[in-house]
C-alpha cells in the first residue's frame, strides 16, 4: 500500500518565535501533539500515542520558520518509502497573520480522517499559546 500526502494550514495567533518550540521541542511537542514525546541522545524523537512507541528523526528545520520529523522504519516497513510529517509556519505581511502549514506524509488515507485530527490537534496547541 502506497502512502497519501495530506497538506493543511491554520491560522494561529501567535508569533513564529512564540510557535516554533512547541514545533521543535520534545517538551513543546509533548504539550499538544502527542501523549508524550521523549529523545535520546542520538537525538531520536520518540512519541507516544496510546502506549505506542514511535521513533522519528529530525531530518530538517529552520529556526523559527520550519521542521521535519521522518519516521524510522519498523521491522516490518523495509521500504525507503518513510512516513514524515513537517510543519512550516508563514507569516503573512500584509495582516501580519501567521499560519501553521502541516504535511503529512502516511499510510492514512481518508482526507476527512486526517483533517479531523489535525483540526483537534491545533485546537489544543490554541489554547496551549492562547492563539
Amino acid at each position: 500500500m502506497g502512502k497519501n500526502k495530506f497538506t493543511t494550514e491554520f491560522e494561529i495567533n501567535a508569533s513564529k518565535k512564540m510557535l516554533f518550540p512547541y514545533l521543535y521541542t520534545a517538551s513543546g511537542l509533548a504539550q499538544w501533539f502527542a501523549d508524550d514525546v521523549n529523545v535520546n541522545e542520538d537525538k531520536v524523537f520518540n512519541f507516544i500515542w496510546d502506549g505506542e512507541d514511535h521513533k522519528a528523526k529530525m531530518t530538517a528545520h529552520r529556526t523559527n520558520s520550519y521542521v521535519k520529523f521522518e519516521f524510522l522504519p519498523s521491522r516490518d516497513d523495509e521500504d525507503d518509502d518513510h512516513s514524515f510529517f513537517e510543519f512550516k509556519l508563514d507569516k503573512n505581511e500584509l495582516t501580519q497573520s501567521v499560519f501553521l502549514r502541516i504535511t503529512d506524509y502516511s499510510d492514512m488515507d481518508d482526507e476527512d480522517e486526517l483533517q479531523d485530527m489535525w483540526e483537534n490537534l491545533v485546537l489544543t496547541l490554541r489554547e496551549t499559546v492562547g492563539g
